[in-house]
């Protein structure tokens, strides 16, 4: 009998798939190492700095090998690594590493460096000789008093400055007491952070900031307040009890936000967890959680066929990537092996498998900060949000949505459209109205009124007068003001009941328009359009819409825009609305959904009867 029941994974296996990572990044490194040149589109800062994020997000893999078995390398990792950072500190070396003082994402993989040569440090660091310790504490510290952005970055330098402390570089308290209180001011509540001032709610919040403080604080205990750190234990374990539901029957994480090319580094939260103790799910669970995840990615042929993580999803698809991604960014995945730093007897690797919340029995969860309301059907393991509080912006705010922040709906078994149209309407798992010109409006920039209702000022935007970079929010542009609408979501088991009220005039040319779930496949979805529904059907999942006979039905279909298949079918219902009307529709993802309930409306509340006997009223008041 295996102790992992669902997965198949244990350290053996885990281990293996590091190594393989590792290994495979060799033929395309420089005869010093410094250099990994991998295949694909550059990132927008060019390829040097691709090739120093390949080198120092693989290095802290190594890093995290080496520190858990304890040094032995029989791969000969420690010399490996040293080699490159001997040549990539060099200034004389013609493959010389760009310094964080110079670029920009320098600064983020100088932290994995920093944090490489932290857990590898009896094997590599204290092997080097002087003259190679003199260089690259001179590299990194081009980082002391640096100004860095006030996210996620800040513990980039934290980091740094605190190696460089242990090992008698430059460092500065300012820049530690900086960072610090940046890293204070980006934390809500119930384990959740915001990464930056916006409603920024993403993976970063479990692969970043709360990873990096509870690493620290084994760094150097001198500089650690203790309350502070039993402040970060005690949000980690709060983050964990809601984040276990967040993972699929299927074992993928929550498909939404930028860098999802990062993959299964969504595991990294489960394994600080058992790396600190500081939670109470048991390690079984935190095992199936993260085994899960990248169980997930291998069984869909990740790493490629040349053992690379490209840039994609599954398969290369460059677009799911940011501006600021090349070919060595999807090795921030590493995060997501953080167990292997735990020996084979760890609890965490000795305890059997526990299944999921969505593989013990249907839940519904509302996770205040993000503004999420969380379902969970045990029946096809699909784990779906209805979002009311994340948009990747701030209220008022008049750029387009960003299809990674702003919908209605994520979930572990769909994946938004992210092809230019995407990014211009808010062509799914939306309510909008439909301009004939400028397509679905946006909601960016909404207020949230209580959970699961928000109001937003619909608007249209030029978004092809934006030029910037592309770093995961909404794009901006020429806005058209449209009128606005009281949006309200009920969410239980498969099915949503969207609602919404129009306030202000109507152009007579506008369209209300309900936009499903997209789903994705090698082959076009099945459609069925009949009765009062329009129904979309691949991979075992149906998504549909369902109203009453105010609506016309049809599906929207899209081709290349999605990482998980060449069609998109998305499920739509429109009709010409009147102002100060109550609109309902059912929203459905699922293998196969319960029946639906039953929709009445009252003014401005709208009753939902289920078909296990639940009832709910919702409220599109504002008051």
């Amino acid at each position: 009998m295996t102790d992992a029941p669902y997965t198949g994974l244990n350290r053996e296996t885990w281990a293996a798939t590091a190594d393989g990572l590792l290994l495979s990044l060799r033929p395309w490194a420089s005869p010093d190492h410094a250099r990994i040149d991998l295949p694909g589109l550059p990132s927008a800062y060019g390829p040097d700095s691709d090739s120093l994020e390949a080198f120092a997000r693989s290095f802290l893999l190594a890093g995290i090998r080496l520190h858990g078995d304890d040094g032995n390398d029989p791969h000969g990792l420690a010399e490996w690594y040293a080699d490159g950072l001997r040549a990539g500190t060099d200034p004389a070396s013609p493959h010389a590493w760009p310094r964080p003082d110079q670029l920009g994402q320098a600064k983020v993989e100088a932290c994995s460096i920093a944090l490489g040569l932290h857990l590898s440090r009896r094997w590599l660091w204290d092997r080097l000789d002087d003259a190679d310790r003199e260089r690259i504490v001179a590299w990194l510290a081009t980082v002391v008093g640096e100004e860095y952005p006030p996210i996620n970055w800040v513990w980039f330098q934290i980091v740094v400055e605190t190696f460089l402390k242990s090992v008698g570089g430059l460092w500065s308290s300012a820049d530690l007491e900086s960072g610090l209180a940046v890293h204070e001011s980006l934390y809500r509540d119930h384990g959740w952070y915001a990464d930056g001032p916006e409603r920024a709610f993403d993976h970063y919040n479990g692969w970043a900031l709360h990873v990096y403080p509870l690493l620290w604080a084994t760094m150097d205990p001198e500089l650690v307040d203790p309350k502070l750190v039993m402040a970060w234990r005690e949000r980690l374990s709060q983050y964990l009890r809601t984040a276990v539901h967040l993972i699929g029957g299927n074992g993928s994480p929550l498909v939404q936000g930028r860098s999802l090319t990062y993959r299964f580094a969504a595991a990294a939260p489960l394994w600080m967890g058992a790396l600190t103790g500081a939670t109470d799910v048991p390690p079984g669970l935190l095992r199936r959680g993260a085994s899960g995840m990248l169980a997930h990615f291998l069984d869909h042929d990740v790493p490629d066929d040349r053992g690379l993580l490209n840039l994609g999803w599954y398969g290369e698809w460059p677009r799911i990537a940011q501006s600021y991604s090349g070919p060595g960014s999807p090795y921030w995945a590493v995060k997501g092996m953080l167990g292997l730093m735990l020996p084979a007897d760890h609890p965490v690797w000795t305890a059997t498998e526990e299944p999921l919340p969505v593989e013990t029995g249907d839940f519904t969860l509302e996770v205040p900060e993000p503004g999420w309301i969380v379902s969970g059907t045990k029946a096809d393991g699909v784990v779906r949000i209805v979002n009311h509080g994340t948009d990747h912006s701030v209220p008022g705010d008049k750029r387009a949505d960003s299809p990674l922040y702003a919908r209605l709906g994520y979930s572990t078994h769909t994946m938004p459209p992210l092809d230019q149209t995407a990014w211009s309407e808010a062509i799914e798992n939306s309510v909008a109205i439909v301009h004939p010109e400028y397509g679905p409006s946006h909601r960016n920039g909404f207020e949230v009124v209580r959970a699961g209702v928000s109001v937003t000022s619909a608007h249209w935007v030029r978004t092809d007068e934006d030029k910037g970079a592309e770093h995961g929010s909404g794009r901006g542009g020429s806005v058209l003001e449209g009128p606005r609408l009281v949006v309200g979501s009920v969410l239980h088991g498969s099915h949503e009941v969207r609602a919404v009220v129009i306030e202000g005039e109507i152009d007579p040319s506008w369209q209300l328009e309900f936009s499903g779930w997209p789903l994705s496949a090698a082959e076009p979805p099945a459609e069925t359009v009949e009765g009062f529904k329009s129904k979309v059907a691949a991979n075992g999942l149906v998504s549909f819409v369902a109203g009453g006979t105010a609506f016309e039905y049809d599906v929207r279909r899209l081709t290349d825009a999605s990482p998980v298949g060449n069609h998109t079918a998305i499920p739509c219902a429109r009709t010409h609305p009147e102002a100060g009307e109550v609109y309902t529709a059912i929203v459905t993802l699922g293998g196969s959904p319960e029946l639906p309930p039953t929709v009445s409306d009252e003014g401005r509340t709208v009753r939902v009867e289920w078909s296990d006997g639940r009832v709910d009223d919702l409220h599109l008041d504002t008051a």
